[in-house]
């Protein structure tokens, strides 16, 4: 059953990058990169996700995300295009890194680090149509380093030492195509805007495929690196064929005795505000529990993100 819905999921994340409308614009170009490189401005972004963000003593689940990126970016007066790399490093844990292995549930999220590097094209006309495809290269496990980042950062940060790292998954190599797709922006108002928005990836580490939409109210801009200042929500439901931070890799044969959600949600509200130079992006995160053998009050989370960037 497993293996039939990864096939789906991994026609329907591959048919992204096929669709008709948008294939040719999609693909990338040497000449087309060089040009952009040349004549356009450079963005250096640094993401960071924590659930300790929001200073509420939790810390579990996915419970870390940093990447820091750059790309080339060439705006015309209704298009932009971009090619970009970044580098990242993801941490999930048990529900309470203070429980001791001995006292972890069998029903509890594995400890697993991904960290991962790759590179992308992105791009996007004024009408709100984008289109966006990447590969990310990188590997699952102890090659991920996940027990020393959250040592030494629980240790800078004075908080208690996670105690689980001893029973995290295995090492494996990993590779994930990913494309992103929105056709079209409903604008109301000036100030009002809404997005549709259909993703995938495909890989051994993630697959899975989602329908999202995201609303904006404010001083909104036409193309992604244009001055803005607005607040805005999102909503996302994805349909889940692999999570190998929950299954442990996909080639490495390690059986887990938890199982992913097929369907799971996720929320957001946050504030942009992007300047000539600089720009800032806040928010908060509710994400619907990701294990099958959890309850939803049990297995749902909530983390806060802060994107920061600074155009060259």
């Amino acid at each position: 059953m497993q293996r039939a819905i990864y096939s789906k999921l991994a026609a329907a994340s591959l048919a992204l990058a096929c669709l008709p409308s948008f294939a040719q614009s999609l693909m990338p170009s040497w000449d087309e990169y060089q040009d952009v490189r040349a004549k356009g401005i450079s963005v250096w972004q640094l993401n960071i996700e924590n659930d300790s963000l929001l200073l509420n003593n939790k810390d579990g689940f996915y419970t870390s995300g940093v990447q820091l990126g750059q790309r080339s970016v060439l705006n015309t007066q209704d298009k932009s295009t971009s090619y970009g790399w970044r580098i990242g490093q993801e941490l999930y844990t048990a529900s309470d890194t203070k429980l001791r292995p001995s006292q972890l549930s069998p029903r509890d999220h594995p400890y697993a680090g991904w960290l991962f590097g790759g590179v992308y094209k992105e791009t996007a006309d004024a009408s709100g149509s984008s289109v966006r495809l990447g590969l990310d290269l990188g590997c699952l496990g102890p090659c991920a380093a996940g027990d020393w980042s959250q040592t030494h950062l629980h240790r800078l940060l004075h908080q208690p030492l996670p105690q689980g790292w001893s029973t995290q998954l295995g090492n494996e190599w990993g590779a994930v195509l990913y494309g992103e797709w929105s056709p079209l922006r409903w604008a109301p108002a000036a100030s009002l805007d809404l997005t549709p928005v259909v993703k995938g990836r495909f890989g051994n580490i993630f697959t899975d495929a989602s329908l999202g939409l995201t609303a904006r109210a404010g001083k909104l801009n036409a193309l992604p690196e244009q001055p803005a200042n607005y607040v805005f929500f999102k909503a996302e439901a994805k349909a889940v064929a692999y999570n190998a931070t929950i299954q442990g890799g996909y080639f490495a044969n390690e059986h887990t005795l938890v199982d992913p959600k097929r369907g799971v949600g996720e929320i957001e509200l946050g504030y942009v505000w992007r300047g000539d130079s600089y720009g800032v992006n806040a928010s908060i995160v509710r994400r619907s529990n990701e294990i099958r053998q959890l309850t939803n009050g049990e297995g749902a989370q909530n983390f806060a993100k802060i994107l920061f960037f600074y155009t060259m």
